[in-house]
């Protein structure tokens, strides 16, 4: 039976994936910007100047390819040879700890994922950090606990919606999603 449209009804596409989730309670009597609760704020100028040199990269592959493609093919090829060289060079380094990987359903509106926290409660206000494989992109940003479900196997699901997360985060989820499906579409034609 087909569900009446305002049933179930989702603004995004959600999956079922296997990524790496840190979560921290935010204090919730402060509003704002909840700071840098993962401790990297010394990398955030580096994160900050990578994001721009990748936008200059492909604004400027985006005009090379009209003037030469075979070249801007050529660009495009040594740009993602250097990402891969980089994410593997990131995930041997400072690999997650496999507690810190977990199985989440995930969407550009908010995450869920399995928790023994009791003190989780509905309204808490979190800091939400993913790293996304292969490509290791590692979106953050704030949500608030919605709601939890129990699944068949009686692990207790934590539903949070994102309440701030930087459009670029956002954009990297939902080429994540978008890859996560496609991906799905080939093992299942193969």
């Amino acid at each position: 039976m087909v569900p009446p449209l305002d049933e179930d009804r989702r603004d995004y596409f959600r999956i079922h994936d296997h990524v790496g989730l840190e979560i921290k309670r935010l204090n919730s009597g402060t509003d704002g910007d909840p700071g840098h609760p993962f401790g990297d704020d010394v990398l955030e100028p580096l994160h900050d100047e990578l994001r721009r040199i990748d936008l200059d990269i492909r604004n400027q592959l985006a005009g090379l390819a009209e003037k030469d493609r075979l070249l801007a093919n050529l660009m495009k090829s040594f740009n993602s040879k250097v990402d891969t060289l980089a994410r593997i060079m990131a995930f041997e380094q400072n690999p997650l700890q496999p507690e810190r990987w977990s199985e989440v359903t995930l969407s550009e509106g908010g995450v869920a994922f399995p928790s023994d926290d009791p003190h989780f409660t509905v309204g808490d206000r979190l800091a939400i950090r993913l790293t996304l494989p292969p490509e290791l992109f590692m979106p953050r940003g704030e949500g608030t606990i919605v709601s939890f479900s129990e699944d068949d196997n009686g692990r207790r699901w934590v539903h949070a919606e994102f309440t701030a997360l930087d459009d670029a985060d956002r954009q990297q989820i939902a080429r994540h999603v978008m890859r996560w499906q496609i991906r799905q579409r080939q093992r299942d034609q193969a």
